[in-house]
């Protein structure tokens, strides 16, 4: 049977979902703007657009310069962890595959650290570095190829009790480089440690900047495979039957999703579970089918997270809650929730 397509409807509500976390992530926090002035506002950014928004030269200065950045950020990490997510399930079909828990993020994060706390000490207010991502997709790589051996380790068959267990493993390793790094390096214990916890706070656009063309590179990979993710989960002896070359398109895919895990982690920090909560409401929703869940998992994923950071923003009065908190508090119930679903199901 023919995997369903992208049906207009859920299209239609993913970029909803997107425009409302927008409005209302610009429009709340420590001062409130009116979610009519803030979206009249954003269209005073198209050329040749002038409207009056009603909103005071110092709400559109709070608007355009502080928390449009964050705002926007918000979107590109949490689209890439959402499809990242997306893209490790179906390419390893197993429905506990994530960033996090595959150690890829752990890896991320050991690279990350590595140029934090490497740098010169002129450089440390310079903000992140153009270098970070691409040391974030080192290790996340080597983390996520280190899990796929591991999981494999006596056996062919990687259940998802094996590959999770290889990923604890693997992120308890590459902890433990990064403790000695910050023990030989503790004058940059509070930045790594703020890092770590996760967080979206830019100081501009710079954080997006540098961020973006490695999002646009992974989802534009991802997109374009999503009809092979479909052919992977009946097995690899049935996708090669039908022209499929399985560990090639796994490769491409675990190295595109693995870059924008990379890229997200390197300016937010360790945040957990999007990979494993959006696609898998994804699934219960509108269907197992890659070739409209990938794109859904893009959209909604940017909102999730966007949404997520409001949240952080808000819930902790003026002290904010770091994003990692927040999503490691909703996401470790619902991982449960798939690891029971998930012994019954086909891997």
């Amino acid at each position: 049977m023919r995997p369903a397509g992208l049906r207009p409807a859920w299209l239609a509500s993913g970029v909803l979902a997107v425009l409302v976390a927008v409005i209302a992530g610009l429009a709340f926090g420590s001062v409130s703007l009116p979610p009519g002035g803030v979206a009249v506002e954003l269209l005073n950014l198209i050329p040749g657009v002038r409207l009056d928004s009603g909103l005071t030269e110092r709400d559109v200065a709070i608007l355009t310069q502080l928390r449009l950045p964050r705002v926007v950020l918000g979107l590109l990490v949490g689209a890439m962890l959402a499809l990242a997510g997306a893209a490790y399930q179906g390419a390893f079909r197993n429905p506990l595959a994530d960033p996090h828990l595959l150690g890829v993020a752990a890896g991320a994060g050991l690279g990350v650290t590595a140029v934090i706390v490497l740098r010169p000490a002129a450089d440390a207010t310079a903000g992140l570095p153009i270098g970070v991502p691409a040391a974030a997709f080192a290790g996340g790589l080597i983390a996520v190829t280190l899990t796929w051996v591991l999981g494999a380790a006596g056996g062919r068959d990687r259940s998802p009790a094996a590959l999770v267990l290889a990923g604890v493993a693997v992120s308890a390793f590459l902890s433990a480089v990064q403790t000695y790094l910050l023990q030989r390096h503790v004058e940059s214990l509070r930045e790594v440690y703020s890092w770590l916890l996760g967080r979206l706070a830019t100081a501009g656009w710079h954080d997006v900047l540098v961020v973006l063309p490695y999002t646009v590179v992974t989802a534009a990979i991802v997109l374009a495979q999503r009809r092979q993710l479909d052919v992977l989960t009946v097995g690899d002896e049935e996708a090669s039957s039908l022209g499929l070359h399985p560990r090639r398109s796994r490769y491409v895919l675990i190295v595109a999703a693995s870059l924008g895990t990379a890229a997200a982690v390197s300016v937010s920090g360790l945040i957990g579970f999007v990979g494993i909560i959006v696609p898998h409401t994804l699934r219960l929703l509108s269907g197992p089918g890659h070739r409209s869940l990938v794109p859904l998992s893009l959209l909604f994923g940017a909102a999730f997270l966007t949404l997520t950071d409001l949240l952080a923003r808000v819930a902790g009065g003026a002290a904010e809650i770091p994003i990692g908190v927040v999503t490691a508090f909703l996401g470790a119930p619902f991982f449960v929730l798939v690891l029971r679903t998930s012994r019954s199901a086909p891997t």
